[in-house]
């Protein structure tokens, strides 16, 4: 099933947000990761609409067809703005890895207009890795990205897709040029060393509790051990969480096993 869909955009107050309204039914909001967008998805809208939801697919401000910054904002203003534009609230909130932050940000700061959180690849929005490995390919990526060395990044960030435990030759190449090419989309929107606008919530660990709404965290076997248990962790501090493990892969287990990503998160919904 193919779903065919042309970008809208919501005019901010600091530029368009993009966003993709496909379907009808229970609002479904999906929240890609860091450096790629809306196109994330594309293996879980037709699933999501054919189940009988309304799918947004947003482009994070900075990505894909949405404006960059130019003043201070935080990722939670930004998708209640853009809720309440699309009259979308209560929505379920579907976020992997940079995605799943914001899912996690947008149920603390606006709980009336959220219904149910699955956080994927993701804890909370300041999180920070521990397990050496994946420190060390962070601090690559953030040091060939301020010095414009783009390729040298993208190959960073391949590695990361791929996570600490295997090689970028073990990720299916199909994967690996979808990533790449929104990836360099939305490198090319930015210059090096230009200023980072986002203003990050604190203490987010204190909030979690705070969150009265079903929440999934489904993360990769593969995937960073500090990560991982801190999504155990954050499903074990809200009120009414859980969590799933997708064995065989690593940040992106809606790209390496759709299929079963899918029936998690529409087992999920059912639930709400």
């Amino acid at each position: 099933m193919t779903v065919a869909s042309e970008l809208s955009y919501h005019a901010s107050t600091d530029g368009d947000i993009a966003y993709r309204d496909t379907g009808t039914g229970a609002p479904v909001v999906l929240l890609h990761s860091g450096y790629v967008d809306h196109r994330l998805f594309e293996a879980q809208t037709p699933a999501l609409v054919a189940a009988g939801h309304r799918v947004i697919a947003v482009d994070i401000r900075g990505h894909g067809w949405s404006a960059n910054a130019t003043e201070p904002f935080r990722w939670a203003d930004d998708l209640a703005g853009l809720l309440r534009h699309l009259d979308a609230g209560p929505a379920a909130l579907v976020g992997v890895s940079m995605g799943g932050a914001v899912a996690g940000d947008t149920a603390i700061e606006y709980p009336e207009l959220v219904r149910g959180i699955v956080l994927s690849g993701a804890s909370v929005s300041d999180f920070q890795y521990t397990h050496e490995a994946t420190r060390q390919i962070v601090a690559e990526s953030h040091r060939t990205l301020h010095s414009g060395d783009i390729e040298g990044w993208l190959q960073v960030f391949l590695r990361s897709v791929a996570g600490p435990f295997r090689e970028v030759a073990d990720t299916d190449p199909r994967i690996l040029d979808h990533l790449r090419e929104m990836a360099l989309h939305t490198i090319a929107k930015h210059t090096p060393g230009e200023r980072n606008w986002h203003v990050p919530m604190t203490d987010t660990w204190a909030r979690v509790p705070k969150i009265d709404v079903p929440v999934l965290t489904v993360n990769g076997t593969l995937d960073s051990p500090d990560l991982l248990a801190d999504a155990e962790r954050y499903a074990s501090t809200a009120r009414d969480g859980r969590s799933v493990l997708v064995e065989g892969t690593s940040h992106f287990p809606n790209l390496e096993r759709p299929e079963e990503f899918n029936a998690i998160v529409l087992d999920f919904l059912r639930s709400l």
